[in-house]
């Protein structure tokens, strides 16, 4: 075992490709994207922004639960679903809906669990998506196993794991940082570093000089990158995914992003951030610095922007749709195979119904 650390080490600064007005950061010293993965990025980004506005209307009209949004935070999640093929994995979170849907599920699909209707509203295996994770952190582990499984198999799957800054105060987060560097899972660990978990700063989450630095006491190398930056992310990610897709074990980045919105339409931002702080992080908004730096015919944003009408429509289509509750549903996809607990719990359930009138 060498004793040489300094390649677990994060850069000292965030990876920046593209700077706040649009302009190219000189002497990067990175890949650039190109333009066409730079478009694709663009489209993806502007029907996101659509997807965050659009659902948070509808947690007003009383169609969604709740909506915790990632407006300001997209760039982190399109470039995630971006960089991976299609036998690779995505583990997400609650705020996660973008990357989701980058993923190839349905809109509508992939909010019936903030609806209420669902646990899960998609096919993990066909769209190798796992379901949303609203406890913080719980899904790492599950996907280093994912991670090591694969590997074990001889495939090149790689899995995308995501968690915000306050996840990575859960014992959930270090396991399984622990986990898939012991195993050498091939895992890229990507943290939105938003700067609040709820109303908690940052500064209250770790001492550290950055959260990048908390994969090192577990042979870990980490990497911060300008989160509102797609093209340093699409560099960043993709490198990670390479090397971990060829056998270089686990990688962790931090994105530094913000969220523009309350945590979810329960919070009260204001009490504990002011107005000044997030007009200051709206000039480096994700989706304006890519629109400055491509700076695209009139035609070819109308489309973009026409597909994004599109994804709403069929958001708003589908979430207006009232569901007749199937008590009977609720034992599915509970276990495998039902243990008799779960069969006794069915048939009393069918018992009532029958005497109540209704159908189980």
């Amino acid at each position: 075992m060498t004793g040489d650390a300094h390649h677990l080490l994060p850069t000292g600064n965030p990876v920046t490709l593209i700077g706040a007005d649009g302009h190219p950061v000189a002497d990067s010293g990175r890949v650039f994207p190109s333009d066409a993965e730079l478009r694709q990025a663009l489209a993806a980004l502007i029907v996101a922004r659509r997807l965050n506005d659009q659902a948070y209307a509808l947690v007003r009209q009383g169609r969604l639960a709740v909506y915790p949004s990632s407006h300001g935070q997209e760039a982190c999640q399109v470039a995630a679903a971006q960089v991976l093929d299609d036998g690779d994995w995505l583990f997400p979170t609650y705020r996660d809906t973008v990357a989701v849907v980058g993923r190839g599920v349905d809109p509508v699909e992939a909010l019936t669990l903030l609806k209420g209707d669902w646990h899960c509203g998609w096919d993990p295996y066909e769209h190798r998506v796992a379901p949303h994770a609203t406890p913080l952190a719980t899904q790492l582990p599950h996907a280093v196993g994912v991670a090591h499984a694969a590997r074990l198999r001889g495939e090149p799957t790689v899995v995308m794991a995501l968690c915000g800054d306050g996840g990575t105060s859960e014992g959930d987060f270090h396991e399984a940082l622990n986990f898939a560097a012991v195993l050498k899972a091939p895992v890229v660990f990507l943290i939105q570093n938003n700067e609040y978990a709820i109303s908690v700063p940052l500064a209250r989450q770790t001492a550290a000089p950055s959260l990048a630095y908390k994969g090192i006491g577990y042979g870990v190398p980490g990497e911060r990158v300008d989160g509102n930056d797609v093209a340093a992310l699409l560099t960043v990610l993709g490198e990670a995914v390479a090397r971990a897709r060829g056998g270089e074990g686990p990688q962790l980045v931090e994105a530094h992003t913000y969220r523009m919105h309350a945590h979810t339409n329960a919070d009260d931002a204001t009490r504990y951030r002011t107005d000044a702080e997030v007009a200051a992080w709206v000039e480096r908004d994700p989706v304006t610095r890519l629109e400055k730096h491509l700076a695209l015919p009139d035609t070819e944003m109308s489309d973009m922007h026409e597909e994004a009408s599109r994804v709403a429509a069929r958001l708003r289509d589908g979430l207006n749709q009232d569901i007749t509750p199937e008590p009977a549903r609720l034992f599915e996809h509970v276990y495998a195979t039902p243990t008799p607990q779960l069969r006794e719990q069915q048939a009393r359930l069918a018992d009532e119904l029958a005497r109540e009138g209704a159908v189980a």
